[in-house]
């Protein structure tokens, strides 16, 4: 089952559109929080995106250009703005299509499984964890915040995994250490404090602070 976000901030286009895409058996949720719609789409991990251009804080746009950063999911504008500026915008923005409003939800399906299609010969699905803005990229080994992005080097990356994917929890050194083991290299109790470090001085740089909290003589968590 495919998974479709939309990001469309007239509720009646939006929900209408929902329905339609469930009734073909598609997984279809609605972007709520536009102030940061590339968290909606880290937590979904959708496959197709629909994105209208004028939006509440920031226009589709900039959320298109944000999720370029970290993904290469087909992008299908859909706005009532269809001069040939603005398509030609969208698609240097990144957008794979345009559907000019008012449309026709049996068009817009058959493009939608149309551009769905063409894209998924690749292996297909975002990597992604998000927590509180922060947006961990498996398939290129970075982190994303505000527009920013740094890359990991594999023990960073392997370490952030973890406490983000147990978020809330505290994860002992032990644990750590193990998933660093099984990575083919050995490390002591001293490597995985400086990794640590500069795990938390590349997200300071970043802009995120105090994101990892320690647990004194137990380990770490992020909350």
């Amino acid at each position: 089952m495919y998974r479709i976000l939309i990001v469309e901030d007239d509720m009646t286009i939006a929900y209408a559109v929902k329905k339609h895409m469930e009734g073909w058996g598609y997984e279809v949720i609605c972007a709520e929080n536009f102030k940061n719609v590339l968290a909606d789409f880290a937590a979904f991990s959708p496959q197709l995106v629909l994105m209208d251009i004028s939006l509440p804080f920031f226009n589709g746009y900039h959320w298109c250009s944000q999720i370029r950063q970290i993904s290469q999911v087909p992008i299908i504008f859909i706005s009532s703005a269809a001069d040939n500026m603005n398509i030609v915008m969208a698609v240097n923005m990144g957008g794979d299509d345009f559907v000019a409003k008012p449309f026709d939800l049996n068009v817009l399906m058959a493009k939608v499984q149309a551009m769905l299609r063409r894209s998924y010969d690749f292996a297909g699905q975002t990597n992604l964890c998000e927590h509180r803005g922060v947006i961990l990229n498996a398939s290129d080994v970075t982190v994303v915040y505000e527009g920013m992005k740094v890359e990991l080097t594999k023990n960073e990356f392997k370490i952030l995994q973890v406490l983000m994917e147990q978020k809330g929890h505290v994860v002992s050194r032990d644990k750590l250490m193990i998933k660093l083991w099984e990575s083919d290299s050995y490390v002591d109790d001293n490597t995985l404090t400086v990794n640590v470090a500069r795990l938390r001085k590349k997200l300071e740089e970043t802009g995120i602070v105090d994101f990892i909290t320690t647990k004194k003589g137990i380990g770490y968590i992020i909350e």
